[in-house]
């Protein structure tokens, strides 16, 4: 699907104010794509994407991290106190998460403490289109992973976010079209 306008055509800061919210608080992200150059090939949804990963791919360990931690608990705190983005708050409720009942919100609320504890940033899950018990599941199941493993598939995660959050702003920019 191509891009109206062309991202290549867009100036910087349009480009930025445009796709900045794709990665959780972070317009590093897309501004720092734009930096490295936009071609016709980013004027498509996968071009875009792709263009995005590359930067997160090529950022620091330490850059990568402060991304991984500026995504918030799966129906944690934040989310109680409707201190999520947007589209973080629509992705939850989306999966439910805010409809637990109260022995999957303990459950939750235990998985997410447990892997805080183990890997010191957020368990991090592309959950649109899952149920809670398989949030659930893939908590229990991802807390037997290495920490370098688990950050690997953090970024991965957020990869998923951000095309399922372009794929929607650019569905809502072109009324579905």
């Amino acid at each position: 699907m191509s891009l109206v306008p062309p991202p290549r055509r867009m100036s910087e800061a349009a480009f930025v104010a445009r796709f900045a919210s794709l990665y959780e608080h972070s317009p590093w992200v897309a501004r720092r794509a734009w930096q490295a150059g936009l071609g016709p090939d980013q004027d498509s949804v996968d071009g875009l994407a792709r263009a995005f990963a590359r930067v997160v791919d090529a950022a620091t360990f330490e850059e990568q991290r402060g991304l991984i931690l500026a995504h918030p608990d799966l129906g944690g705190r934040a989310a109680m106190r409707g201190e999520l983005s947007a589209a973080s708050s629509s992705e939850q409720a989306g999966a439910g998460l805010d409809r637990c009942s109260p022995a999957e919100f303990e459950r939750l609320q235990r998985l997410n403490a447990a892997y805080r504890r183990k890997f010191s940033f957020p368990f991090i899950m592309a959950v649109r289109g899952c149920r809670r018990d398989e949030i659930l599941a893939a908590m229990a199941r991802r807390l037997d992973n290495e920490a370098a493993a688990e950050h690997r598939r953090a970024l991965a995660e957020i990869h998923k976010i951000a095309r399922l959050r372009l794929e929607e702003l650019v569905d809502n920019h072109t009324g579905g079209a």
